[in-house]
């Protein structure tokens, strides 16, 4: 497998000077649970400033809380998960799982994670999908080959070998890839981020990024930036991002950081990475 090419970052998608609000970017967050408040917050607080608008989807809970932080993020709005439908329909991408629970981990009276996975998918087959966490823990693997290609995972290593029934290694990653017509960006001290028809490595990072809500973090940048970008690009250069964020947080503070910290951290090295 080859190492990643800082080269690509000259393909990310740029903001032109004479854009107007929207066309740089509308992502639907579907995520959150009344167990895991802070997964999807993370997700949120990162993609906002990335893309133009973001949809959050979340429990009532979720969305509260959403609202005071509304001073720290550019741009986004709150809205009942019973009609994120509504705003998939005029989103470039959807990022289903930060937060959802497990089916045996589901509080009384919440939706199945399974199923509304797979009845979200099955809506907008079409779309852009970005599936993290609880949606890749509950979803039926043979779904995936609905998207047409238009999806991208996230999983740490346990989580693939919950969802493919193999250990993760490059050629598991590599075979799942195309075996489902997927992207898959698998997180580790080396992330491999595999497409259909090509693997690449990224190295770096450190041990402060094992914390709780890292990966939350990594999810949302990858999917800010696959609205305006090819999945296999954004899984590259989030990967990328994500690590050169946490190095630099390394320098000043050592392993004390958080995924708040690593949220604020990224789009000062985005500046410096893709100007």
């Amino acid at each position: 497998m080859k190492q990643f090419d800082p080269q690509i970052l000259k393909e990310v998608h740029h903001l032109s000077k004479t854009s107007h609000k929207g066309q740089n970017g509308k992502l639907t967050i579907v995520g959150g649970s009344k167990l895991f408040h802070g997964a999807s917050l993370w997700a949120l607080k990162v993609s906002s400033r990335i893309v133009d608008m973001v949809f959050y989807a979340s429990t009532d809970e979720n969305n509260n809380l959403s609202q005071e932080l509304k001073g720290q993020l550019y741009d986004f709005i709150a809205v009942p998960r019973g009609k994120a439908s509504s705003y998939i329909e005029e989103s470039d991408v959807v990022l289903i799982g930060s937060g959802l629970p497990r089916e045996e981990g589901r509080e009384e009276g919440e939706e199945s994670t399974k199923e509304l996975t797979q009845s979200l998918i099955e809506q907008f087959p079409n779309k852009k999908w970005v599936l993290d966490a609880g949606s890749l823990q509950t979803i039926d693997v043979n779904l995936l080959k609905k998207l047409n290609g238009n999806v991208l995972l996230t999983p740490h290593h346990k989580e693939f070998q919950q969802l493919f029934g193999a250990e993760a290694t490059d050629e598991s990653v590599k075979w799942a890839a195309d075996q489902y017509g997927c992207v898959i960006l698998l997180k580790g001290p080396t992330d491999i981020v595999c497409s259909t028809t090509e693997c690449v490595l990224v190295t770096g990072g450190n041990v402060g990024m094992t914390k709780g809500g890292t990966g939350d973090v990594l999810a949302g940048l990858v999917a800010g930036l696959a609205c305006k970008n090819d999945l296999f690009v954004a899984a590259q250069v989030g990967s990328y991002i994500n690590k050169k964020a946490g190095e630099s947080l390394f320098e000043r503070v050592g392993p004390y950081f958080n995924a708040s910290d690593l949220c604020d951290e990224i789009p000062k090295v985005m500046k410096q990475l893709l100007s």
